[in-house]
């Protein structure tokens, strides 16, 4: 009896544990378990907190084959990705010939929504599509992601493993606003696929992406990234998404804010990099 009892106990403590686990992250999420570790770092929130916001940050470092994480949950949860997604979406318009290349012209179509987006007159002009990428001209990805067909999104999402792929929403910038929803371990996962050419889509077209995401180059280190913030739902939600390559090491990361707008800060903005900046810092990547 006494064994029986010692075995039910054993069976329930199971169960409470796989209970207490559901819906958290281990690295056989992103790939090869055996050769996989992750570090919590839970002091990361405190880079947060002096912003006011809640968030994640996910760091893989490629040579060391680790995940560096902020929490085993919410690095889980799917956000909208917002300008974010501009990276994968620069593949899609490559990969469909909707533009040749990252020097194609879009025409300004005359008008914008200065509610939804702001106003930022500096950008309500005849633009490239690099140009666009660079200042987050979200009108001109507007403009070109109506010429594709929702059906040929999904699949190129789908493949790709981006978030839940949901592009039901009936407006062209499902990016922004709707159901579509990406997690920082997707995005890091993705920001992989980029960086080892495992994504579907033609090498030459990852190569102009790849080109066009430089944003910071210095004699140490090249970040490649983009950022992204929606207001949608009356929350911030705000991205920096990249990697950054060093002394023949390659980091990616994928940090999240969340904000609720009555508690609007004037740095959300710039907290997105300067917290990715502090755990870099933290961690010896950056000086």
């Amino acid at each position: 009896m006494k064994q029986l009892l010692k075995l039910l106990s054993a069976i329930t403590a199971l169960l409470f544990a796989a209970i207490n686990n559901y819906g958290q992250w281990s690295p056989s999420a992103s790939g090869n378990l055996s050769t996989e570790t992750v570090v919590v770092r839970p002091d990361f929130k405190r880079y947060f907190n002096e912003c006011q916001v809640d968030g994640s940050v996910v760091i893989y470092d490629n040579t060391q084959k680790q995940w560096i994480v902020s929490d085993t949950t919410f690095i889980n949860t799917r956000n909208l990705p917002a300008s974010a997604f501009k990276i994968i979406n620069l593949l899609i318009f490559l990969e469909t010939q909707t533009i040749p290349d990252e020097n194609y012209i879009v025409k300004w179509p005359g008008q914008t929504d200065t509610i939804k987006y702001g106003y930022r007159p500096d950008i309500y002009h005849d633009i490239t599509v690099k140009k666009a990428f660079e200042l987050s001209a979200g009108w001109a990805f507007i403009e070109l992601a109506q010429k594709i067909d929702r059906k040929v999104y999904r699949d190129y999402l789908v493949r790709s493993g981006y978030g839940n792929a949901d592009v039901s929403f009936d407006e062209a910038d499902f990016w922004n606003f709707g159901p579509l929803g990406i997690s920082p371990v997707e995005q890091v996962q993705l920001l992989k696929k980029l960086y080892e050419g495992s994504l579907p889509f033609s090498q030459r077209n990852m190569d102009i992406v790849k080109r066009v995401m430089i944003t910071e180059s210095t004699p140490a280190y090249t970040i490649r990234s983009k950022t992204g913030w929606t207001m949608a739902g009356g929350i911030n939600t705000g991205w920096w998404v990249g990697y950054l390559q060093k002394q023949g090491h390659v980091y990616f990361f994928a940090t999240r804010l969340l904000q609720n707008r009555k508690n609007n800060r004037a740095d959300f903005s710039s907290c997105r990099k300067d917290i990715t900046r502090a755990v870099l810092k933290s961690l010896h990547v950056l000086d």
